[in-house]
């Protein structure tokens, strides 16, 4: 099976034993986007706006292409703390929007923790995801 993951750049530095640990079940797995080139808020901001642009898109691209190639997405949706605030199971924009296009491509959707609890809990809900609960043996 092969399977990407996507997730917050804020999750990246857990992605190495997961990847690994699929790799040892024979899984082949596709790494995000920027994952060699952790891009950084600091260097959004010093983007023009058509380089923002551009480089968005070059993602939602990329990401698209990664999807139709693999069988399904492995969703790290850890807790994320920001400005003092603890975000139960993050779901960020961008992945939500991997989610979106796995699911019209009618891809499996493996989410490693629960439902975040947030604005977008019913069409999270709605893409049928199977839920780990943090269990990568449950990876079929």
């Amino acid at each position: 099976m092969r399977i990407f993951i996507v997730c917050s750049t804020s999750f990246y530095d857990r992605i190495k034993p997961i990847k690994e640990e699929l790799e040892r079940k024979n899984y082949e797995i596709l790494l995000p986007n920027s994952y060699n080139e952790i891009e950084t808020e600091h260097n959004y901001t010093n983007m023009s706006h058509e380089e923002y642009t551009s480089f968005f898109k070059e993602m939602y691209y990329m990401s698209r292409h990664k999807i139709s190639k693999v069988d399904a997405i492995l969703v790290l949706n850890f807790d994320k703390e920001k400005e003092g605030i603890v975000y139960k199971n993050y779901i960020g924009a961008s992945t939500f929007l991997e989610m979106y296009e796995a699911f019209m491509q009618n891809k499996k959707i493996f989410m490693y923790n629960s439902y975040p609890d947030n604005l977008l809990y019913d069409e999270i809900k709605g893409f049928n995801p199977i839920i780990l609960n943090g269990d990568i043996e449950s990876v079929k």
